[in-house]
């Protein structure tokens, strides 16, 4: 099996642009306290320099106005986009905007429902509507199969009741995607289906954007806030149904297996970020008469940072090289595992960086802190680290068949290599 991650020149060059890019335009938008409207005006020239650069929306194909990149080329601009929450945002690919985009495209393909292409999709590949989606419910936890959220077909409308949360953007999107339970007669994972529905729909009851530890001050109408919705007798039509019924949870997997690479090379991007201030910081801070670089501690914690990410980059690209080549399901394992290697790596380099930084790391003068509330987030969204860990030992435990005496047992192995050597044993007493 041959691995190569290397580019062509032309997408190098591209890459080369996009890191000057994102830390002379994007950086600086960090320190200031925009709007969310703010924000948008503020964005709109660069998004226009992107898609100048054939950047933007990169993870659709070409006929739906994206490069067709592959999950390889995407992982690595994730790597560099993901140094600030604001990158993917810029360059139009930015959670949960992009996975909903690649939901509705899918959902197109199957089902024929055209009208989705020019009523949501397209507005949300121009960034002109905003989408949140809306599947994690209170009490379900990392179990779908736990949905209670129901629409029920009456004529030719949907009637949705149920109660979410964590639904990221829900506050300011246009539109939500929401699973919901279609069919109770049948399996869970064959009686979900995901539908449309208009934020401004009646019935439809934004809450409160739930106050994390990412972002502890309560707030409401703020991008990249969770939002708890309340669906109360919600109707909307029949056709805003995405593909067919029943593929919820098959369009939610094709939906999360993408979504992680791109979600573990962010985190990459973010590690990276905080192990140059390490570093940087090891280099300038001199106590006790030498530097924080000479200290054999702070030098275990640059090889084994080091070390941390250079693995975690070579599942996450070996992930995407093989989910171009295989598929989704074929990459399962490998997805699983970077989920939360790649978050434990994210979260100890941050920690580490915070810790050679003492009370200025601490502090909000620099964006580690920050960076390490929502680093703790990365071992809980898109399933608990738990989760992934059990499809990895599930999927590889399959691999092996029980028996009563250990296959490495010594005395047994003994035993059939003296009948198998038999003729050899003879003749080397014969000669002795």
């Amino acid at each position: 099996m041959a691995w190569d991650f290397s580019t062509e020149p032309e997408f190098e060059e591209k890459l080369a642009w996009m890191r000057e890019f994102v830390r002379e335009e994007i950086f600086p938008f960090e320190t200031l306290s925009l709007s969310h409207d703010a924000m948008v005006d503020a964005v709109k020239p660069l998004q226009d320099e992107v898609k100048r650069q054939g950047l933007w929306a990169s993870h659709l194909p070409p006929e739906l106005g994206g490069g067709g990149f592959g999950q390889l080329r995407l992982g690595l601009m994730h790597e560099i986009l993901g140094q600030t929450v604001y990158g993917p945002w810029v360059f139009g690919n930015n959670a949960p905007d992009s996975g909903n985009a690649e939901l509705l495209a899918v959902g197109i393909e199957n089902s024929g429902r055209e009208g989705h292409r020019k009523q949501w999709l397209e507005p949300l590949l121009a960034g002109t509507m905003r989408s949140a989606f809306s599947m994690t419910e209170p009490g379900a936890g990392a179990d779908p199969t736990m949905i209670s959220t129901t629409a029920v077909r009456d004529g030719d409308e949907w009637v949705i009741d149920g109660h979410k949360w964590f639904t990221s953007n829900g506050s300011v999107a246009d539109f939500l995607i929401v699973m919901a339970v279609t069919n109770p007669d049948v399996h869970p994972y064959a009686g979900c289906s995901m539908i449309v529905v208009p934020a401004d729909a009646p019935g439809v009851d934004i809450v409160r954007d739930v106050p994390t530890m990412e972002d502890p001050v309560e707030h409401y109408g703020k991008f990249g806030g969770h939002a708890e919705i309340i669906y109360r007798e919600v109707r909307v039509p029949y056709d805003n149904l995405i593909g067919n019924e029943g593929e919820g949870f098959l369009l939610a997997q094709n939906r999360l297996g993408p979504g992680r690479i791109h979600h573990c090379m962010r985190w990459l991007g973010q590690s990276k970020r905080a192990f140059d201030m390490l570093c940087e910081r090891a280099v300038s801070r001199t106590t006790h008469k030498s530097t924080l670089a000479e200290k054999q501690t702070v030098q275990n914690w640059v090889a084994d940072s080091l070390a941390e990410m250079t693995a975690a980059r070579l599942m996450t690209l070996y992930a995407a090289w093989k989910m171009d080549r295989e598929g989704a399901s074929a990459a399962r394992v490998e997805i699983a595992m970077i989920k939360y290697y790649g978050a434990g790596v994210l979260y100890n380099v941050i920690d580490r960086s915070i810790q050679v930084h003492g009370s200025l790391g601490f502090s909000t003068d620099l964006p580690l802190e920050s960076m390490y509330r929502a680093a703790r987030a990365a071992r809980i969204y898109d399933g608990p680290d738990e989760v992934h860990k059990v499809t990895v030992a599930r999927h590889t435990l399959k691999l092996y068949t029980p028996v009563e005496v250990p296959t490495e047992h010594v005395p047994t192995r003994r035993l059939a290599a003296k009948e198998r050597f038999a003729h050899l044993l003879e003749a080397a007493t014969a000669n002795t």
